[in-house]
C-alpha cells in the first residue's frame, strides 16, 4: 500500500509542474502580445504624424522592368540614439537645402538631451551603393585633375559640371527609366563624396551655420546655429580613419600635410572657410576638426544698424573719419564682431583710393567699385621653407603705393612698428587688436609683447570697441573712443557708449581731438561738420526705408555719393529705388541689344529668300571665278565671251522688310583717289631749296665752333712734325 501512495504523490507533482508551465507560457504569451501592441500603438501615431506633414517613407524607383518598381526606405542613416530619431519632440524649426540638385530636410527639434539638428538623408541600398562606385570609377577613368586644380573654386565648380553631366548619361544608359528626383539625389550625393567632404559638406552649405566640430569618432558633430547657438546633430562619423582621411582632403589642397610628426594643421576649404586639424594623441579623445564658416552675403552697417549693434549717428562718424582718411582701430573680445564690423566700414572708402589687405585667411569681402588687392599669409612647409608672414607682407605693401592699409590682426611687436610707422608716413590704417574696453587696448599696445611706444599712439584718431552678450546672444558697439596725449601717459575720452540696462547709444563727451584735426585738413568749422554727418543719417534712414541692405546696393550708394552726389540726393528725394536696384545700362549696349533681338525674331521669317539670294550669289562667283581654256597655237585667238550674271527679279522694293533696309547701310560706290604727280628735280635745283636763316646767337656759335676746329688742326699739325724731326735725327737724317 505505501508503495502505491508513493506513486499517486509523484504523479501528482508532475501534473501540478505541467500546469504550472502552462500558465507560466501563457502569461509570457500575454507580455509579448502587449509590448507587439505597444509597438503597433507606437507605430501608428508615427505614421500619422508623417502623413500630416506630407513626409513619404517610401519612394518607389523605377528598374529597367517597365512594370515592376522597388521600394527604398527613406529614413535617417544617421542617427544619435534609437530613441532620438523615434521620439521627434516640438520641432522648433523645419527646413530644406538644395545641394548640387540634391534635395534635403533639415529640422531642428527638442529632446531630452537639448535641442537637436537633425539631417534627414534617404537611405540608400547596398545595389544602388555599388552603381555609384562603377559611375565614380568611369568618371576618374575618363578624366585627370591635378591637385592644383582642386584648390581653386571656380575651377572646382567647372569640373563639378562636367562630372555632372558625365553621371547623368552614364545613369541613363544602366537605368533608362529612373525618375528625375533620384537621379538628381543619387548624383548630388555622389559629387559630395568625391568632390567634398561626405556628410559634412551638408553641413557647410547650411546658410544658417557659422561652426562645424567634430570632436570625435564616437560622438555627434557639433554645430554652431546662428538663431539657437551650439547644436548636437544626428551625424556621427564612421570611424577615426574617416576623420584622418577628412583632414588629408584638407592639407592636400592646400599643399601641405598632417600626419604624425606634424599633427597640427590650419588651412581653409575651398569655400574659404577656415579649417583646424588636430590629430590623436595630441587631442587625447580622438581626431578634432573645426571649420569656421565665412559669411557668403555679408553684413553690412544698413543689417548692423537694423540689429541695433551700431547707431546711425556712429555710423554716420565713421563715415566721416574714413571719408577723410583717419586712422581707426577696432578692439573686442573674441567672436565679438571685430571682422565683420571692419568689413561693414570699407565701402566709406573712396574708389579712386588703393586698398591693401593683409590677413591669416581671407575674410574680408569688399564691393565691386573698390580698387582692392587682397594679402594673405602662407605657413612654411614642412621643411621649413616658403613661409610668407605678415610683417613680409606689411613691409610689401608699402612699396605698392597703398592709400589704405587694412590690417587683419596686430599680434607682434615687429607689426605693430611697422603699421605705426605706416600711419606716420601718411597711410589711413584700420585694423583689429584683442581688448575689451579703449584703456585696455592703450595698456595692451604699450606694454609686452606688442610694446609699442606710447608717442606713436597718438596718431590712432578712433577707437572702437565691440561686445558679445552671450546670455542675451547680442552683439553691441560697447564704446567709440578718441586717444588723448598726457604728460606721463595717454588716456581715452569715450565720445559714445552703450547703456545694457536700456539698450541704447547714449553720447558720452566732446570730441576734443577729431574734430580739430578733422577742420585743420579739410577747413570746414565744427557746424559744417555736424551738417555733413545729418546728410549722411538721412541717407541710412533712405537706406534702411527701402531695405537695400545687401553688399552690391551700398557699393553703387557709397559709388554715386563720391562720383555723382546730386544724382544720388535726387534719386533720395524723388525715392527712386529702381535706378540702384537696376543700375542704367550705356546707350550702345541697348542698342546692340535691341538689333540682335530684332534679327533674331525676323530671322525664320525671311529665312527662304535668303536661300534664294545665297544661291544665286553662288552661281555669280562661278561664272565670274571660270577660267579660259587653253588654246592650241595653230588656231585663233578668241577672247572670252563675257557672260552676264543673272539675278532675280524683284517684284516691288515692298517686298523687302522696313527693319532690314534700316540696318541694311547702303553701298558706296569706290573711286580711285588720283596719284600724286612725281616731280623730278636735278641735283643743282635740289641744292638751291631755301632754308632757314640761322640767327645771330647761331652764326655766333657756330664761327666759335671752327675756330677751336681751326686751333686743334694746328696744334696736330705742330706735334706731328715735332714727332718726325725727332725720329729722323735718331735715324741720322735723310
Amino acid at each position: 500500500m505505501k508503495k502505491k501512495k508513493v506513486k499517486r504523490r509523484t504523479v501528482k507533482k508532475q501534473v501540478r509542474k505541467k500546469v504550472k508551465r502552462r500558465t507560466v507560457k501563457k502569461q509570457v504569451r500575454k507580455k509579448v502580445k502587449r509590448r507587439r501592441t505597444k509597438k503597433n500603438v507606437q507605430i501608428k501615431k508615427t505614421k500619422r504624424v508623417l502623413k500630416k506633414k506630407k513626409i513619404k517613407q517610401i519612394q518607389k524607383i523605377p528598374t529597367q522592368s517597365k512594370n515592376k518598381e522597388v521600394s527604398v526606405p527613406i529614413t535617417p542613416k544617421y542617427e544619435i540614439k534609437k530613441d532620438i530619431s523615434q521620439q521627434i519632440g516640438d520641432i522648433e524649426e523645419n527646413y530644406r537645402l538644395n545641394i548640387d540638385r540634391a534635395i534635403i530636410d533639415i529640422k531642428i527639434h527638442k529632446t531630452e538631451r537639448g535641442l537637436v539638428y537633425s539631417v534627414f538623408i534617404p537611405e540608400i541600398d547596398s545595389g544602388t551603393e555599388a552603381l555609384l562606385d562603377d559611375i565614380r570609377k568611369d568618371l576618374i577613368t575618363d578624366t585627370t585633375i591635378s591637385v592644383g586644380e582642386t584648390a581653386d573654386k571656380k575651377t572646382v565648380a567647372k569640373i563639378k559640371n562636367k562630372f555632372m553631366s558625365d553621371a547623368h548619361k552614364i545613369l541613363k544608359e544602366k537605368v533608362p527609366e529612373i525618375a528625375p528626383e533620384t537621379q538628381d539625389f543619387l548624383i548630388g550625393m555622389l559629387m559630395q563624396e568625391m568632390l567634398g567632404l561626405g556628410k559634412i559638406e551638408l553641413l557647410i552649405n547650411d546658410p544658417n551655420l557659422e561652426e562645424i566640430v567634430i570632436v570625435n569618432s564616437k560622438e555627434p558633430v557639433r554645430v554652431y546655429h546662428k538663431k539657437y547657438g551650439w547644436i548636437m546633430t544626428n551625424i556621427i562619423p564612421k570611424s577615426e580613419d574617416e576623420i584622418i582621411n577628412y583632414s588629408n582632403i584638407i592639407a592636400r589642397r592646400i599643399g601641405r600635410q598632417i600626419n604624425v610628426l606634424t599633427p597640427l594643421l590650419d588651412a581653409h576649404v575651398v569655400t574659404g572657410d577656415r579649417a583646424n586639424a588636430v590629430l590623436y594623441p595630441i587631442a587625447t579623445k580622438g581626431n578634432t576638426i573645426t571649420i569656421r564658416k565665412f559669411a557668403r552675403d555679408p553684413f553690412t552697417m544698413a543689417d548692423l544698424i537694423e540689429n541695433k549693434t551700431v547707431s546711425m549717428e556712429i555710423a554716420a562718424l565713421l563715415w566721416l573719419a574714413i571719408e577723410y582718411e583717419m586712422n581707426v582701430l577696432i578692439s573686442g573680445g573674441t567672436a565679438s564682431g571685430k571682422t565683420v564690423f571692419l568689413n561693414s566700414c570699407m565701402p566709406f572708402i573712396p574708389p579712386n583710393h588703393r586698398i591693401i589687405s593683409m590677413e591669416d585667411t581671407r575674410e574680408l569681402m569688399l564691393p565691386e567699385f573698390l580698387y582692392w588687392c587682397p594679402l594673405v599669409t602662407r605657413t612654411a612647409n614642412p621643411e621649413g621653407k616658403g613661409e610668407v608672414s605678415m610683417l613680409n607682407l606689411l613691409v610689401n605693401s608699402l612699396r605698392m603705393r597703398p592709400d589704405r592699409i587694412v590690417l587683419g590682426e596686430i599680434r607682434r611687436q615687429q607689426e605693430a612698428e611697422v603699421l605705426f610707422e605706416a600711419m606716420h608716413t601718411g597711410h589711413s590704417v584700420y585694423a583689429t587688436v584683442h581688448a575689451d574696453t579703449a584703456n585696455e587696448t592703450i595698456r595692451r599696445l604699450t606694454n609686452p609683447p606688442i610694446n609699442v611706444p606710447p608717442n606713436m599712439l597718438t596718431s590712432v584718431n578712433l577707437n572702437v570697441i565691440m561686445f558679445r552678450d552671450r546670455k542675451r546672444g547680442i552683439r553691441r558697439v560697447f564704446q567709440v573712443a578718441e586717444f588723448m596725449p598726457g604728460k606721463e601717459k595717454i588716456t581715452a575720452n569715450i565720445l559714445h557708449r552703450w547703456v545694457p540696462e536700456t539698450d541704447q547709444f547714449v553720447p558720452h563727451n566732446q570730441s576734443l581731438a577729431l574734430f580739430d584735426e578733422l577742420g585743420r585738413h579739410t577747413g570746414m568749422s565744427e557746424r559744417e561738420i555736424k551738417e555733413d554727418m545729418q546728410k549722411k543719417i538721412k541717407i541710412f534712414e533712405w537706406i534702411l526705408r527701402n531695405n537695400l541692405r545687401d553688399l552690391k546696393s551700398i557699393g553703387i550708394i557709397m559709388n554715386l555719393y563720391y562720383t555723382d552726389r546730386e544724382r544720388l540726393y535726387s534719386i533720395i528725394k524723388t525715392n527712386n529705388v529702381n535706378e540702384i536696384k537696376q543700375p542704367i545700362k550705356k546707350q550702345s549696349e541697348i542698342k546692340t541689344y535691341q538689333t540682335q533681338e530684332t534679327l533674331k525674331e525676323n530671322f525664320e521669317e525671311e529665312k527662304p529668300r535668303l536661300k534664294q539670294v545665297f544661291r544665286f550669289k553662288q552661281k555669280s562667283r562661278q561664272v565670274h571665278s571660270e577660267k579660259p581654256k587653253p588654246i592650241s597655237p595653230t588656231k585663233p585667238i578668241k577672247k572670252p565671251e563675257k557672260k552676264e550674271a543673272v539675278f532675280p527679279e524683284i517684284k516691288s522694293k515692298s517686298s523687302i522688310p522696313v527693319e532690314f533696309k534700316k540696318q541694311i547701310p547702303p553701298k558706296k560706290e569706290f573711286k580711285p583717289l588720283p596719284k600724286p604727280a612725281k616731280v623730278f628735280r636735278p641735283r643743282e635745283q635740289q641744292r638751291i631749296i631755301p632754308q632757314k636763316k640761322p640767327t645771330r646767337v647761331e652764326v655766333n656759335e657756330i664761327s666759335k665752333m671752327r675756330e677751336e676746329i681751326k686751333k686743334m688742326e694746328d696744334e696736330l699739325r705742330q706735334d706731328y712734325s715735332n714727332k718726325l724731326g725727332k725720329n729722323l735725327k735718331k735715324k741720322g737724317g735723310f
